[in-house]
């Protein structure tokens, strides 16, 4: 038989058994019992779970902040200052707070959207140490609304980062870059392991080529705080340590001059000093202000930058590559001349073009320059002249010796990651094309046409070898200590160099030279122009819209005594060289030479008459005839 037992059965035998022992005594077990619960409590409390109150503790007392390290300031080669360190403002809130917090009257106040705030406090809330970052970019009102009501939300900051002025706008932006918060990807680089989360980092350009140089070292303080957040005493501080100030190489006189004198046509210049290798100036126009985004760029400026048809943030000088022209005969003369094709007064008679077959290839002066040498032959850029030069030395040793001249190949800047151009040769035809290689494809390589493409900064270096004799100096981005000494000589003759270096002179002094318009009063500048296609035009064609012009080149060394610049400048769509190209760099040599006397107190002057009267100009449009045109 199943008894059912009574669940009060236990306590009252309990009860039963204690009424035997005397009153103090059962008053005695009862206060043993409940002193050994209380230990046992507090044995839970301090030793197993006593660091994570003590962090709980320490988290309403003390509050970690932040100092950022003001960052390194830039300066041209001049000492002039470049850019500017300001305050960026931003509010954020501390962990151990948010509870306290009426989430829909705080984003009242910040004028953030409630689910997106919240939703920003539950990704970023990872520490009890780290403040939850919740508005960034705040005006000088906005501080004073959050300072006016903090007492009403308890554990409210200010932070105050470093950010950028970039005290010259958009001018040299590519080359100094800017600054930015880092991404995803950045937040988990071991190189940027110390950064502070939502600090600002360098994102292109000389920024972020430096930027651990140029950031520093961000400071601590530790303080004491009440119930509502308020500071009471500093306890600790670690102060920051500023970053490296940087000298660039830059003439900032010289990179202004340039960047307003393409105006509003699209192009590239760089300008290189050819005894050091220092970079004097870099445009790529059009240019982007870096101010946009130091401090923080929105949603629509961003669209509005990247979907702009000119590419704002293309840098041309590096990124682009363009057939050269004519300014690539100078490659085509020193090969034919060092593997004694011709010589300096190999003579050749132009009639207006020459024929191949069925083809026809045009010199751009139609009824032709007469029988010119190699002197005349550049300096009037005689395009049938190059032809039969490049014949002789034949695309293999042409591409050999272009290659020497830094085409085709990294210039070894780490700036941005740079096209390389094309020098084509048999072999390169054979392994693309499968094909072999024809003398009609000689003919238009000889002029810088074809397949041939470089980068304003290739044709720049090219220029600086040719005015210093054949040394070879690695691109620098800063003013260097003293004279920096060669990584290499190019094995060309210095006869050669000297004939070339006298027919660019040349070019822009003599009468009958097609880079006329960079004749200058203040300095002998020495130079060839370059009018590169960019469509094939039948003989006698009009242009059909402004994007079909030829592209406008003109390279440059000065003082032709002895070289202090050398520069490539590129204007797309510019039509001429000599017209375009040629006069920004006159402008850009100019303000170099007035910046360099101005820092030296001297500047070479010129001795020649300047004469503007009107020359007959090579690939003007009523002149200039297709290379390769089946008649």
């Amino acid at each position: 038989m199943l008894i059912k037992k009574n669940p009060l059965s236990g306590f009252l035998k309990a009860t039963n058994m204690m009424s035997k022992f005397p009153p103090a005594a059962t008053a005695g077990l009862i206060i043993m019992a409940m002193f050994f619960i209380l230990i046992i409590r507090l044995w839970q409390l301090q030793i197993l779970q006593g660091d994570w109150y003590r962090k709980i503790s320490e988290g309403n007392r003390l509050r970690i902040i932040r100092v950022a390290a003001p960052r390194g300031i830039i300066y041209d080669r001049n000492g002039i200052q470049l850019v500017k360190n300001s305050p960026y403002y931003s509010v954020s809130i501390s962990p151990q707070d948010i509870d306290k917090i009426d989430i829909a009257a705080l984003s009242g106040l910040l004028k953030v959207d409630k689910d997106s705030l919240a939703e920003k406090i539950k990704r970023q809330r990872r520490s009890i140490y780290e403040p939850i970052r919740l508005k960034d970019g705040l005006s000088f009102k906005e501080i004073a609304l959050i300072e006016a009501r903090r007492s009403d939300f308890p554990g409210l900051t200010i932070d105050v980062d470093i950010s950028r002025d970039y005290i010259f706008g958009s001018q040299g932006a590519h080359l100094i870059g800017y600054l930015g918060k880092p991404d995803q990807s950045q937040y988990k680089s071991p190189e940027f392991r110390d950064v502070p989360p939502d600090a600002f980092i360098g994102q292109w350009g000389v920024e972020k080529l430096y930027d651990k140089q140029l950031r520093g070292i961000p400071g601590e303080r530790i303080i004491e705080v009440d119930a509502l957040g308020r500071e009471l005493r500093l306890l600790q501080e670690k102060p920051p340590v500023k970053g490296e100030d940087l000298r660039l190489a830059m003439d900032i006189n010289l990179q202004k001059e340039a960047e307003e004198s393409f105006g509003e046509r699209t192009g590239a210049l760089v300008a290189i000093k050819p005894d050091t290798g220092e970079i004097l100036a870099l445009v790529s126009r059009p240019s982007f202000d870096p101010n946009l985004f130091a401090k923080g760029v929105n949603p629509e400026e961003w669209e509005k930058i990247i979907s702009n048809p000119r590419k704002p943030l293309l840098n041309r000088a590096l990124q682009s590559q363009y057939p050269p022209g004519s300014t690539f005969k100078i490659v085509t003369a020193i090969a034919a001349l060092e593997e004694d094709a011709i010589t300096s007064n190999t003579a050749v008679t132009c009639t207006g073009g020459i024929a191949y077959g069925r083809w026809h290839f045009g010199c751009w002066r139609k009824g032709g320059h007469g029988t010119v040498s190699l002197h005349r032959a550049l300096v009037e850029s005689c395009d049938v002249y190059f032809y039969e030069t490049g014949r002789r030395a034949g695309i293999d040793r042409i591409a050999s010796y272009a290659r020497q001249l830094g085409l085709g190949r990294d210039s070894g800047l780490l700036l941005v990651n740079e096209r390389r151009g094309l020098i084509p040769d048999t072999k390169w035809k054979q392994q693309r094309r499968k094909q072999p290689w024809y003398l009609g494809e000689t003919f238009n390589a000889s002029i810088g046409q074809g397949y041939v493409s470089a980068t304003p900064f290739q044709m720049a270096q090219l220029m600086s070898i040719v005015a210093n004799s054949g040394y070879i100096y690695k691109p620098s981005l800063l003013m260097l200590d003293g004279k920096p000494e060669p990584i290499g000589r190019l094995n060309i003759r210095q006869d050669t160099f000297d004939t070339i270096r006298r027919a660019l002179y040349g070019v822009v002094n003599e009468q009958g030279g097609t880079g006329w318009a960079a004749r200058s009063s203040m300095v002998n500048i020495c130079g060839k122009t370059g009018t590169a296609q960019v469509v094939g035009l039948k003989k006698d064609s009009k242009y059909l819209s402004e994007m079909n012009r030829d592209h406008a080149w003109f390279v440059a060394f000065a003082p032709y005594e002895k070289p202090e610049i050398a520069l490539s400048v590129m204007v797309e769509h510019g039509g001429h060289g000599g017209a375009a190209a040629a006069p920004i760099a006159k402008k850009a040599i100019e303000a170099y030479m007035k910046s360099t006397r101005q820092s030296h107190g001297n500047i070479h002057q010129s001795n020649n008459s300047k004469n503007d009267e009107g020359i007959e100009s090579e690939g003007s449009p009523k002149n200039r005839r297709f290379f390769g045109v089946l008649e």
